[in-house]
């Protein structure tokens, strides 16, 4: 009796140690494939990054909402290619867009098939003097920051972006700093999919996002770490 409880009691704590395990496996796993995407996107390599998408996928970006891979295909290789690298997908000759992922909360469901993670994005960006066949109307050199509140799936084993949800914070010229950026210096999507060809298949209207120098808070997909409250505006 005492031999057979014993083994239960080690069956069970295997158990446990089998789920943290895969837990933190999952918690890897999804770090990796965002860090992943933000390689991908330092280097134009846009028909890498939307195969890192679920097929039922949804970008949220710029007041706007891709949806599927048809509309991720239409900002990332329809807008993003044909903008910055005049539609090569890569590296372009004096192009930098330097996307740095950084200050990961990752949270994977119960069941281990979806999870929602919070990033950081810095971004830094522009063309060199001599790339004279860039686009013109891409600054010389700027800044930029956002927060991604982001959903994933796991499909077969394998862990894809469900929601990437994008909200620029700020933009700035490198020469006069975030504390001169014009208000609504970059607008906001404010027409759809076909009227707009390179729009989206929905606008985001509540909440409304906004960028600075208007601020508010990105709401986070976890609860307060010890009050296990969840924030509220």
């Amino acid at each position: 009796m005492i031999m057979e409880r014993q083994i239960r009691v080690l069956e069970e704590k295997v158990e446990q140690l089998t789920k943290k395990i895969g837990l933190l496996e999952d918690v890897h796993a999804i770090r990796r494939l965002h860090h992943i995407y933000g390689y991908y996107i330092d280097k134009c390599l846009y028909n890498e990054t939307v195969e890192l998408f679920a097929d039922d996928c949804e970008v949220h970006f710029m007041g706007g909402i891709f949806k599927g891979k048809a509309g991720a295909r239409r900002l990332y290789i329809e807008t993003f290619q044909k903008q910055f690298t005049n539609g090569h997908n890569g590296p372009v000759y004096g192009f930098l867009l330097d996307h740095l992922q950084m200050q990961d909360v990752v949270d994977v469901a119960p069941d281990g098939l979806t999870a929602k993670a919070r990033f950081r994005c810095f971004m830094q960006a522009g063309r060199h003097e001599l790339a004279t066949n860039g686009p013109s109307h891409v600054p010389a050199q700027w800044w930029e920051g956002g927060l991604y509140e982001n959903e994933y799936v796991k499909e077969n084993g394998v862990w894809k972006i469900k929601v990437l949800n994008y909200r620029g914070l700020w933009h700035a010229d490198f020469e006069t700093g975030w504390a001169h950026t014009p208000p609504n210096k970059y607008p906001f999507f404010s027409t759809t999919f076909p009227e707009n060809p390179a729009g989206p298949d929905a606008l985001i209207t509540h909440p409304k996002p906004v960028l600075w120098p208007d601020t508010d808070v990105l709401p986070f997909h976890y609860p307060h770490p010890v009050t296990g409250e969840q924030w509220k505006e």
